[in-house]
């Protein structure tokens, strides 16, 4: 008759998040597995211009948002300038 359901409701978020730092650590290994890289790939020119491809299409969406926050930039500038040019 201890458990309310406001304990047993705690309890569940207490294991909720003992999952969740397991599931962090298990992320953390994984990662540490990928870095491991194969030196053969380095002599593989299908796969060197596999990651040259991914990389190119990565350049390009990060040019894509750089356009994206020079116009933002350039409207907030024209924004700040017109309401001291009218007062």
């Amino acid at each position: 008759m201890g458990d309310t359901e406001e304990n047993v409701k705690k309890e569940d978020k207490h294991e909720d998040k003992k999952d969740g730092k397991a599931e962090k650590v298990k992320d953390k290994k994984k990662k540490k597995e990928k870095k491991e890289k194969n030196p053969e790939d380095k002599n593989d020119p299908t796969k060197l211009k596999t990651k040259l491809e991914k990389i190119d299409s990565k350049i390009q969406a990060l040019n894509v948002k750089r356009e994206e926050i020079l116009k933002l930039i350039q409207e907030a500038q024209a924004n700040a300038s017109a309401p001291k040019a009218e007062a």
